[in-house]
């Protein structure tokens, strides 16, 4: 059996979480989210 993780819905719903919990980090939880996002996407896509 195998079981596939995205980490694009798990980091939403933990960043979620931390700006429920913490309202004044929600500017550094999405930039860091957008930041892993974008290095997933340039590295993901990368043709080696």
């Amino acid at each position: 059996m195998n079981i596939t993780l995205n980490l694009a819905p798990v980091l939403s719903i933990i960043s979620s979480v931390l700006i429920l919990a913490v309202p004044r980090l929600m500017n550094y939880i999405v930039a860091v989210y957008l930041i892993i996002l974008g290095l997933l996407e340039i590295f993901g896509n990368a043709n080696l």
